[in-house]
């Protein structure tokens, strides 16, 4: 697997150790990657820069749903370069209409805040959730507040890392952001004592992704539903990591036929190839925001809405959403018959897993390292898990691969 390839024939420019030292010295150190130089990729698989090929487990976080370089998607984004790629919302453009009823089509959602980073996305919510609460439920003027849980990941921006409870995302960045409660994740009491007449909105992530993909108990979300229907309080759903047939339905909340009043998607909705995001909801809700209150150069150009397009175009048909849950049997199968091998424990639901390896055997960096060694990617979370979001492209049969690597590293 991690021979060179014969289509890599001729020398690198540069090495990949040239290309890891250049990196440290021009780029600001706010990463700290695994020492592999990506150079091509497609479908699952990517090749560095000399050509040894690795099976992406991965998948840009979510980001790459669909693969690297799916051709619908490349399609897509050739048609478009070659019409227009941006406007800015000073004008209309002829994708983004089509883009919005897709993704209304696909989620039942009635209306579209199109962003273009995750972050935008929660950071748009926020700042609707606050007018809406202000406008419609009656909250006095910048009393506004909203509940969120402990060891959330919903982006880096200030605003964002003011109610993360992440010591590395927060330490040395405040002053921070007011007007945020946190609870414990997957705690409904401790969510409705936090609740009163300021809580604008409640702000989960239906998995917690960064956290090692911790998923909550069975009715959760739908005893969350309930709660914020009874309070008149929104319930936002950051799907960015978990949505778009990650975990085997369109959205992660759709496990339980929970409808929450914000959805916001992000990473898989650019396809891999640009970035986009959305806050959905419905025109109550985003009809707060008038012209000139929020806006973005970038958000909704015709390039991102044609990409965003064959996305939805390619969740429609039900195909990835089937793959991720019947694949996603495959991976915990797998991941089952790892425990007490290695493994301590983990949480998977369709294509998603967390891992945690035995601290004996090595740490979430080390397992990491070892598998980059054997063709495998992955990365590490929280010092002894590792994660494992593949493209849902993958094959069984590659799965099975990753699994035996796995099996190998650890032991």
């Amino acid at each position: 697997m991690t021979s060179t390839t014969a289509s890599a024939t001729a020398a690198p420019a540069r090495s990949s150790s040239e290309l890891i030292r250049a990196e440290a010295r021009v780029l600001a150190h706010n990463y700290h990657p695994l020492p592999v130089v990506v150079a091509h990729a497609e479908g699952a698989w990517v090749r560095d820069v000399e050509g040894r090929r690795y099976l992406d487990m991965l998948a840009g976080y979510s980001a790459l749903n669909f693969g690297h370089r799916h051709p619908a998607l490349i399609a897509a984004a050739q048609r478009q370069l070659e019409q227009v790629t941006l406007t800015s919302r000073a004008f209309h453009n002829d994708r983004l209409a089509g883009f919005a009823e897709g993704l209304a089509e696909l989620t039942g959602l009635e209306m579209t805040l199109p962003m273009n980073t995750g972050a935008e996305a929660v950071e748009s919510a926020i700042k609707v959730a606050r007018k809406w609460a202000y406008e419609v439920k009656g909250v006095a003027p910048d009393r506004a507040t909203i509940v969120v849980a402990g060891g959330n990941f919903h982006g880096r921006t200030t605003t964002i890392v003011s109610f993360s409870d992440d010591p590395v995302a927060r330490t040395g960045f405040g002053p921070f952001t007011p007007g945020f409660r946190t609870v414990p994740y997957d705690d409904l009491a401790a969510l409705e004592a936090a609740i009163d007449d300021t809580t604008a909105a409640v702000l989960l992530e239906p998995i917690q992704g960064e956290a090692g993909v911790v998923i909550p108990s069975d009715g959760y979300l739908t005893a969350v539903r309930a709660l914020t229907r009874r309070t008149g309080t929104l319930f936002i759903a950051d799907e960015i990591q978990s949505g778009l047939g990650r975990t085997g339905t369109t959205l992660a909340v759709d496990h339980e036929a929970v409808v929450p009043d914000m959805v916001l998607l992000g990473k898989a909705l650019g396809g891999g190839i640009v970035p986009v995001s959305a806050v959905l909801s419905s025109r109550e809700i985003l009809g707060v925001l008038r012209p000139g209150e929020h806006g973005s150069t970038f958000g909704g150009n015709p390039l991102a809405a044609a990409v965003g397009s064959a996305v939805v175009d390619l969740l429609l048909t039900g195909e990835f959403q089937r793959r991720a849950r019947e694949l996603g049997a495959v991976l915990s199968s797998g991941l089952t018959a790892l425990v007490g091998r290695g493994v301590t424990g983990f949480r998977s639901r369709g294509l998603w897993a967390g891992v945690d390896v035995d601290p004996a055997v090595g740490t979430g960096r080390e397992i990491s390292e070892r598998l980059m060694q054997e063709g495998i990617l992955v990365k590490d979370t929280h010092g002894s898990t590792i994660r494992l979001a593949p493209p849902l492209t993958i094959t069984g049969e590659e799965i099975e691969t990753a699994l035996g690597t796995l099996e190998k590293v650890l032991g």
